[in-house]
C-alpha cells in the first residue's frame, strides 16, 4: 500500500486557473525503522529529481518500481508546500527484514548444500515468509522423492528488530529412506491385481528403479493413482467403486521398506439395459440402432457410450446435418438392476462448404495446407472429412495447434470451413556424439527442415512443405556427408520428388581396405493403391576401393581403384506398423528390384531381386509383450560383358543389424585368408520376443539364423548359421538404442569366435 499526503499552499476551489506546475525542491528518503538498504538503493530505483515538475504519473512509478524491488514493506510519499511553487518531498519507505542467513537443522542424509537449490530463500534477499513456506514444500517434495515418504519439514524465522535482518531455519526430521516392497489389494474380486497395478504410476522396487525413479511413495502421486483406479473400475462397469484414502493402510514390516494395502469395495457391475432414441425425422430407428457398438446386455463402459453418441453425431455429420446434436440420458432400471439408455436427437439442417479461410499461417503457404484439406468450396459439409482434415494437418507437424471448424454465414444452407493454426518450429540444428561397436566413435551435426521453400529466401526457405536434410559425420572408422531434398507435391499432386548427394567413407567393412562412395540418386515416389506406395529411383555413384593392403586377397586387388555404377530401381512399399520405434503391432514389406549398367552405361552389369518383411504380435498386454519375425532374401546376378557382380554389392551377413552372435560380415563365403568374400544369394530369419522391463526399457530375447551363397539363386540353407541372445532396448537422447548379446550355435570354422556384444543406435525392423 502506498499514500501521498502533504500540506497545499491553495487548492483548486478558488476557481481560479491553474498556474504553472509546482517544482520540486528537495526529495529526502526517510527509513522508517531499520535501514538495512541503503539510500543509493532507493534512489536507484527513482526518477523524481529536484527542480523538476510535480508529476503525479512520475510519482506512481516511483512507488510501484520501488515495490517490485521486493525490499519494502510500505512506502509512502510526503509533501511540503514552499513559497514560491516549490513542494519538498520526502519518501518514506519501510524496508522488509533481510535474510541474514539460511540454515538447515536435522538433515543427515542430504547436504545442505543440495537442500539450498530447492530453496529460493537466499541469504541477503529479502525475507518472504510465503516464499519460505513454498520452500519447505519444496523440501519435502523433495525427500519424497529420495524415498523419505515419513519426512517432515517446519521452518523458524528468527528477527532481530535491532538490525533488521533474521535467520532463517528448516527444521528437518528425515525418518529412514523407505522403499516400496509391495503394493496389494483387498477387495478386488472381479479385476485382476496386476491389471490395477498397471494404472498406477506408483509402484514397487525393483532393478531398475534408480534409473527410473519408481519404487518411492510420493503423495500427489498416489493421490492421482487412486482417481485412476476409480476411473478404471467405472470402465468395468463398476460404477460405485469405493477406494477411500482412509481405508488404505501403510505398514513397515521393516524401517525401509513399505507395503501398501489398498482396500476395494467394488459394488455391482451394470449392464446396459433398453437402447432408445428420441427425436430422429431424417432416419428410422432400425437404421440408428445399428449404429451404437454398446448393445443390450454389454458392460456399461460410460466411455464407450460417449464414443457411441459422437459416433451418431458423426453419422449425421457425413451428410452435412452439422449442427445435429445428441444428448445421453442414463435410466437406471429398478426391475433389471441394469441401465437403460436413451439417445435424444436434435436434428438440424442440412450444409455446404461456402469457402475456406485459413489464419495464423505466417509462414506456411495457404496452398500447403489447402491440400490437406478433403473438403472443399461446394462439396457438403461432411464432419467426419473435416475431422480427416485436421488429423492430416496435424501429421504434417508443420503446426503446434490445429483447430478446423465450421464457421457461420449470412447464406442459408451454407458454412465456412475456417482453419486456425499455429506455426510450429519445422527446422532443427542438431550436433551430437555417439558410439557403436561397429563404427567406434563418431561426431555428428545435422541440419533439417520439415517445411522448406527452395525459392524463398525472405522467410528463410521456410513454408513450402518441401524437404531438406544436411548432415555431416566424422568418426574413427566412417565418415559421411549427406544433401537430401524432397518436394512431396509435385505439380500439386500427390507425387514425391527427391534426391540426394552423399560421399562416405568406411573403414570397418575390411581390414585390407577403404571404400569410398560418392553419388546422387533422384526418385519419384507415389501411393498407388491402399496402403501400397511405390519407387522408381535413378543412382549414379563412384565406388572406390582404395588403402588395398599387399596382402589383401586377388578379388580385392583386382577391383582396387574406382568403379562407375548407373542403377534404376522400383521398389513397392506397405508398412501398417503402430509406431517406427518399439513396435507393438503391424507389418512391414518391401519389394526392391534394381539394374545396373546395360543401356545405363557404368562399369558393371547387375540385376537386384529382394524382398524384406517383418511382423509383429502383441501377445500378452501385459508389459506390452511382443513376438516380432523378420525374413529376408535377395539374389544378384551379372549380365552381359560384367563377369561377376563386384564383391562391395553382393550380401554379407554378421553384425548388430543381422546375426547378432557373430562379427559384421563373417556369415558367408570367404576365401582361403577366412577374407569374406560375399555372395550372389541371401536368407535371413530374425525372432524377437520383448517386453516392458519398466518404460521405455525393453528386455529382448531372440534367435537369428542366416546363409550367404556364393552362387546366384542357390537358396540351399545348407550353410546357415545361426545364434540367439538377449539384450535391452532403451532411449539415449532421444535416440532407440540397442543392447544385444549374441551366443552362436552353428556356425563354419572362420567364424567361430565366441559370443558378441552389440550395441548400436537405430531399429533393425
Amino acid at each position: 500500500m502506498a499514500a501521498v499526503t502533504g500540506v497545499f499552499a491553495q487548492t483548486a476551489a478558488s476557481g481560479q486557473p491553474p498556474g504553472p506546475p509546482a517544482k520540486i525542491g528537495t526529495v529526502t528518503v526517510k527509513f522508517v525503522g531499520v535501514a538495512n538498504v541503503s539510500e543509493q538503493v532507493v534512489r536507484a530505483n527513482m526518477a523524481l529529481r529536484e527542480a523538476a515538475d510535480i508529476d503525479e504519473a512520475t510519482i506512481d512509478r516511483d512507488i510501484r518500481s520501488l515495490y517490485k524491488t521486493g525490499l519494502f514493506e510500505f512506502i509512502e510519499v510526503k509533501r511540503e508546500a514552499l513559497p514560491g511553487n516549490i513542494v519538498n518531498l520526502v519518501v518514506e519507505v519501510t524496508p522488509k527484514f533481510r535474510v541474514l542467513a539460511v540454515k538447515f537443522e536435522g538433515n543427515r542424509a542430504v547436504k545442505s548444500s543440495r537442500l539450498a537449490k530447492e530453496a529460493k530463500t537466499v541469504a541477503n534477499g529479502a525475507l518472504d515468509e510465503r516464499q519460505i513456506k513454498t520452500d519447505s514444500e519444496k523440501i519435502f517434495e523433495y525427500y519424497q522423492k529420495q524415498g523419505y515418504n515419513q519426512a517432515q519439514v517446519t521452518y523458524a524465522v528468527d528477527r532481530d528488530r535491532n538490525t533488521g535482518f533474521g535467520t532463517v531455519t528448516f527444521k528437518i526430521r528425515e525418518g529412514a529412506a523407505v522403499r516400496i516392497s509391495a503394493i496389494k489389494f483387498v477387495g478386488n474380486d472381479h479385476v485382476k491385481t496386476r491389471k490395477l497395478k498397471k494404472e498406477m504410476d506408483t509402484s514397487s522396487w525393483h532393478m531398475f528403479s534408480w534409473l527410473t525413479g519408481g519404487g518411492r511413495f510420493k503423495d500427489d502421486k498416489f493421490e492421482e493413482d487412486l482417481d485412476k483406479l476409480r476411473d478404471y473400475y467405472k470402465e468395468q462397469g463398476f460404477l460405485d467403486v469405493e477406494l477411500a484414502e482412509d481405508k488404505v493402510s501403510f505398514d513397515y514390516p521393516s524401517p525401509s521398506k513399505l507395503v501398501i494395502t489398498i482396500r476395494v469395495k467394488e459394488g455391482r457391475r451394470y449392464r446396459v439395459g433398453d437402447i432408445t432414441f428420441s427425436g430422429s425425422k431424417l432416419y428410422p430407428e432400425t437404421l440408428l440402432r445399428l449404429l451404437p457398438r454398446q448393445k443390450k446386455g454389454m458392460v456399461f463402459v460410460p466411455t464407450k457410450l460417449d464414443k457411441d453418441v459422437e459416433g451418431i453425431e458423426d453419422f449425421y455429420g457425413r451428410e452435412g446435418y452439422l449442427d445435429t446434436r445428441v444428448r445421453l440420458v442414463r435410466k437406471p432400471n429398478l426391475k433389471t438392476n441394469n441401465i437403460d439408455v436413451e439417445y435424444q436427437i436434435t436434428e438440424s439442417e442440412k450444409f455446404q462448404v461456402e469457402s475456406i479461410k485459413i489464419e495464423g499461417n505466417t509462414k506456411t503457404k495457404s496452398i500447403v495446407i489447402i491440400r490437406e484439406l478433403v473438403l472443399g468450396p461446394g462439396d457438403v459439409f461432411d464432419s467426419v472429412r473435416m475431422k480427416i482434415s485436421k488429423a492430416r494437418l496435424e501429421n504434417s507437424r508443420f503446426f503446434d495447434d490445429v483447430n478446423v471448424t465450421p464457421e457461420s454465414t449470412n447464406i442459408p444452407g451454407r458454412r465456412n470451413l475456417k482453419v486456425a493454426l499455429k506455426e510450429a518450429r519445422t527446422g532443427n540444428l542438431t550436433f551430437g556424439a555417439g558410439f557403436s561397436s561397429l563404427e567406434k566413435a563418431v561426431i555428428f551435426t545435422e541440419i533439417t527442415q520439415s517445411n522448406f521453400d527452395l525459392f524463398n529466401r525472405r522467410s528463410f526457405f521456410q513454408g513450402a512443405g518441401q524437404k531438406f536434410r544436411l548432415r555431416l559425420q566424422l568418426g574413427s572408422q566412417s565418415s559421411e556427408i549427406v544433401l537430401a531434398f524432397e518436394e512431396p507435391w509435385l505439380f500439386q499432386r500427390e507425387l514425391a520428388l527427391g534426391f540426394q548427394i552423399f560421399r562416405s567413407t568406411s573403414e570397418f567393412n575390411s581390414t585390407f581396405y577403404t571404400e569410398i562412395r560418392t553419388g546422387g540418386q533422384i526418385y519419384l515416389r507415389k501411393r498407388l493403391f491402399e496402403l501400397v506406395e511405390g519407387t522408381l529411383t535413378y543412382t549414379y555413384e563412384i565406388v572406390d576401393i582404395k588403402d588395398v593392403a599387399p596382402s589383401a586377397p586377388a578379388s580385392i586387388q583386382g577391383q582396387a581403384g574406382q568403379s562407375k555404377i548407373s542403377k534404376v530401381g522400383f521398389s513397392l512399399l506397405r508398412d501398417t506398423r503402430n509406431k517406427i520405434v518399439n513396435t507393438t503391432n503391424g507389418n512391414r514389406i518391401e519389394l526392391i528390384t534394381e539394374v545396373a549398367g546395360g543401356p545405363l552405361s557404368g562399369d558393371v552389369n547387375y540385376y537386384r531381386f529382394e524382398a524384406k518383411g517383418s511382423q509383429f504380435l502383441p501377445v500378452f498386454e501385459f508389459q506390452d509383450q511382443v513376438l516380432a519375425f523378420i525374413g529376408r532374401a535377395g539374389v544378384v546376378e551379372n549380365f552381359g560383358k560384367s563377369k561377376s557382380v563386384p564383391f562391395f554389392d553382393q550380401y554379407f551377413l554378421g553384425g548388430p543389424q543381422t546375426l547378432r552372435g557373430f562379427e559384421f560380415r563373417e556369415v558367408g563365403p570367404k576365401n582361403s585368408l577366412g577374407e569374406p568374400i560375399g555372395g550372389k544369394t541371401y536368407g535371413f530369419f530374425s525372432a524377437e520376443y520383448s517386453f516392458d522391463v519398466v518404460k521405455p526399457i525393453r528386455f529382448a530375447v531372440f534367435y537369428d539364423a542366416g546363409f550367404v551363397n556364393l552362387d546366384a539363386y542357390d537358396f540351399n540353407p545348407r550353410n546357415y548359421n545361426d545364434n540367439f541372445g538377449f539384450g535391452l532396448r532403451l532411449f539415449v537422447a532421444g535416440a532407440p538404442l540397442s543392447l544385444d548379446f549374441g551366443i552362436p550355435l552353428t556356425s563354419d570354422h572362420f567364424n567361430k569366435k565366441g559370443s558378441q556384444f552389440n550395441f548400436s543406435f537405430g531399429t533393425r525392423f
